[in-house]
């Protein structure tokens, strides 16, 4: 990080926490990453250890995963890092919104396995993409399939008490607050919520902290990179996401949770720096 992009992050940051003092209700968050981020080589408790050794608290797991499950949980418990959330990583490949009724039954298959990864792993909210619009599928077919589908599964999110937190991300599908706010409300299920990007979704106009306020206690989690809509992706603090704003925002919604870096994360160097960054602009 040059001198000049240090002082404009450190200025966001001062602003950031001068909202804050201001305001009686402050969202307590709690600082996460995922857990592939963590590109070192070693155990799962060396990866954990140095993660809590770097301030995170919690880390995010993906479903299927090549990671030794009784390991990380025994990891997890010698460590203290929380494993918050499991990510359906199956999602992109084998849709619910598929034409093809196989491909969205491996979907819904790969879900309700994400759904038992997060019972044995604790987590309380498994991330979901529930479909994608292309040339094949309309808005209206992703949003028939995908919630057909998400449904024969609630049952089992309700025994397992791991909720299914939906995520729209670059899919093409709710593009406007207002929809997934019908979405996540047409299921009419405690078990099931928002899963919202803050980055992700400046490309459409609306900017984050709206989404926010529309969602309200819809929004079980978030997660956020860094996006510029004049140079695409770049790190955590140099985007165009108004954090300012955002933190007002979550504490007028009252959220109280995990904030999840999503980049590509590397060794103790790199994550470094993304840990610094977070607690820049998130005023930690």
């Amino acid at each position: 990080m040059d001198r000049r992009t240090f002082l404009h992050a450190s200025a966001a940051a001062a602003f950031a926490g001068g909202l804050l003092r201001a305001d009686e209700k402050k969202p307590k968050l709690r600082k996460a990453l995922k857990y592939d981020m963590i590109r070192i080589q070693g155990s799962a408790e060396d990866k954990l250890a140095l993660a809590r050794k770097l301030g995170f608290e919690g880390v995010e797991v993906n479903s299927p995963s090549n990671v030794n499950r009784d390991e990380l949980v025994k990891a997890r418990d010698s460590t203290g890092v929380v494993i918050h959330g499991v990510i359906d990583s199956v999602h992109w490949k084998d849709t619910l919104s598929d034409p093809n009724e196989a491909v969205r039954e491996r979907g819904r298959k790969a879900l309700e396995t994400a759904l038992e990864d997060a019972r044995v792993y604790g987590a309380d909210t498994v991330l979901l993409v529930p479909g994608v619009v292309n040339k094949e599928v309309t808005y209206e077919q992703c949003w028939e399939r995908s919630q057909a589908e998400v449904k024969k599964v609630l049952p089992l999110a309700e025994k397992v008490k791991v909720r299914i937190a939906v995520e729209v991300v670059w899919n093409d599908f709710i593009t406007k607050p207002e929809q997934l706010v019908e979405y996540v409300d047409s299921f009419k299920s405690e078990w099931l919520g928002a899963y919202f990007d803050c980055s992700n979704m400046i490309k459409y106009g609306v900017p984050p902290a709206d989404w926010i306020r529309k969602l309200g206690k819809r929004m079980l989690k978030f997660d956020f990179k860094g996006y510029s809509n004049a140079r695409k992706w770049v790190p955590i603090g140099e985007g165009d996401e108004d954090w300012p704003e955002i933190l007002k925002a979550l504490a007028e919604v009252g959220y109280n949770g995990w904030a999840t870096a999503e980049v590509t994360g590397g060794g103790e160097k790199e994550l470094k720096d993304v840990a610094e960054r977070m607690n820049k602009i998130l005023a930690l």
